[in-house]
């Protein structure tokens, strides 16, 4: 009986096939950063006073100085006031002149934004200001949820109906929503659509991953992820210039749908897992495949080894494996705070990308740049120092770098900006670690479980941080002294794992919990990666 991973080998493990499948599944992670472009790129309080037109019907003829001076109050320093009006009369204007109005109101008839940094963004289409400021912070937590959402529902949706639907029903989710979130007549039909392109956004971003990395062999495995995590920070960048060009959110939501209706098209051809196909019995679509994956890597299979592939099968025991096991429900749940820690650290000083003081499209290049280093450097740090320090290390100073941010002066946007970056840098670390982790602590019958529950985490953790940031309204401080002080406690909680640099993948509880290295069993040519040398 031979392996699928034998397969692979005979057929290339990351020859022309897998190059362009990952390309192919990567690159729609770059246009999902544009999801969040009406939700980062906001003024929350933008220069405003309330619209007081009704009384243009008693005197057209009014300038517009004229106008504030009859119809807004002032405040203690003797500016308009920027949230309340003088209540609408049916007096004829010399009236008004004379006695004056005295009877404040909220606005009536919505705001006039002057001085704004976009033409228009949801705070001025939606009026999310003074008593409806706090919707905003709804409508990242709303983005967030449906990210979680989209775990919960993809990740059994792949198990049953494969990788390939998995990947292609939400790419067309978020083409059909990002168009219907930019025809959003209201807040709440906002809201809805936003919701379902998260959705389809935490349904790609978990299934995109697994179905590249099926394809791919041991020796390049680690791309999968790696391609995904790079396309996304470089989208990142690409945000900024996109908002940058447009400047008005409807116009940026259309772009995006129609960038991911072109998605649509090519990703409908993507294959099928062959591993998935096996594990459903599918083998002889699985070898239809496999004969056309070698002839694309121009390899040749023999017929003879195509009938003997098996894979092993898997114990099902999923999350029975934490209620047997303590030491590995210890494990399980040290490396879900971290994921959970780190996710809100990061997404609190995403959101707040328009309040450093800086330029807010500069500041966003530089977040989207800074995160392409991070990922390559990640790799190396895990190779280096392991991963249990590596873990540690990031968690605690990307934890205690956010903390400084409350040290700097606030107008010093420079020092604050530098501080966020580096931060945002380490806690990315420490997000690649805890994935690896997640695949190297369980067993297989519990692995891809234990890899959805983590996505889970994170989605969680993004979920937190706009309501964490609404705290900031009774002291700015609050949000930065929690996401701190939960990542480096997470950091110092990792001290409770073990390393599990350069040891095998366990297959059964005992081989987890014991931590140990198995012996290779194949120690003859099979073994050889010839398609590592030979891409």
């Amino acid at each position: 009986m031979a392996e699928f991973g034998e397969i692979l080998r005979s057929v290339g493990e990351f020859g022309l096939f897998q190059k362009v499948l990952l390309f192919a599944l990567c690159f729609p992670n770059a246009i999902l950063s544009f999801h969040f472009a009406s939700v980062f790129f906001v003024q929350s309080d933008p220069d405003r006073h309330c619209d007081t037109d009704w009384i243009l019907r008693a005197a057209p003829a009014l300038t517009p100085e004229e106008q504030l001076n009859l119809t807004l109050p002032r405040d203690e320093g003797g500016a308009f006031s920027r949230c309340l009006m003088f209540a609408p009369v049916d007096w004829d204007i010399e009236a008004i002149r004379d006695y004056g109005l005295n009877e404040t109101t909220v606005c009536r008839d919505g705001w006039v934004y002057r001085d704004t940094l976009y033409h228009h963004t949801i705070v001025t289409t939606f009026h999310l200001v003074c008593d409806r400021a706090g919707l905003l912070q709804v409508a990242q937590a709303v983005l967030m949820g449906g990210n979680l959402v989209g775990c919960l529902l993809f990740g059994p949706f792949a198990e049953s109906f494969g990788r390939k639907r998995a990947t292609q029903v939400p790419v067309f989710l978020m083409a059909i929503f990002a168009a219907a979130t930019g025809l959003a007549p209201n807040f709440y039909v906002y809201l809805a659509s936003q919701f379902l392109v998260g959705i389809g956004y935490g349904g790609y971003r978990l299934n995109s991953v697994i179905l590249a990395t099926e394809w791919i062999g041991t020796c390049r495995r680690s791309w999968g992820a790696c391609g995904t995590q790079l396309f996304g920070a470089l989208g990142l960048s690409v945000l900024a210039g996109l908002v940058y060009a447009i400047r008005d959110w409807r116009q940026a939501q259309f772009t995006t749908a129609a960038i991911f209706a072109v998605i649509s098209v090519y990703i409908w051809f993507v294959p099928e897992s062959a591993r998935w196909l096996m594990s459903r019995g599918r083998s002889q679509e699985a070898n239809q495949l496999i004969l056309k994956v070698a002839a694309i890597n121009r390899r040749d299979v023999p017929e003879s080894l195509l009938d003997t592939v098996v894979e092993k099968p898997e114990e099902k025991l999923g999350i029975a494996v934490l209620l047997q096991s303590p030491l590995l429900r210890k494990y399980f749940f040290t490396v879900l705070l971290a994921w959970f820690s780190l996710n809100v650290a990061y997404f609190s000083l995403s959101f707040n990308v328009a309040n450093f003081g800086l330029d807010v499209f500069l500041t966003q290049l530089v977040f989207g740049l800074s995160e392409v280093p991070a990922h390559l450097v990640s790799v190396w740090l895990l190779e280096v120092l392991g991963r249990k320090v590596s873990v540690m290390a990031t968690l605690l100073v990307g934890g205690l770098l956010c903390l400084l941010i409350l040290a700097v002066p606030e107008g010093n946007a420079v020092a604050v900006t530098t501080l966020v970056t580096f931060g945002r840098i380490f806690t990315n670390w420490a997000g690649s670690i805890c994935n690896v982790y997640m695949q190297e602590l369980f067993p297989t019958s519990f692995r891809q479980t234990a890899s959805g529950l983590g996505s889970i985490a994170c989605r969680a953790g993004g979920l937190v941080s706009p309501l964490l940031n609404m705290l900031a309204f009774y002291h700015r401080s609050i949000p930065t002294i929690v996401f701190s002080s939960l990542t480096m406690a997470s950091g110092a909680l990792c001290f409770l794992l073990p390393e599990t640099g350069r040891k095998e993948l366990p297959d059964s509880i005992e081989e987890a919990e014991g931590n140990r290295e198995k012996m290779k069993e194949r120690g003859d040519s099979r073994m050889a990666p010839m398609s590592c040398t030979r891409l």
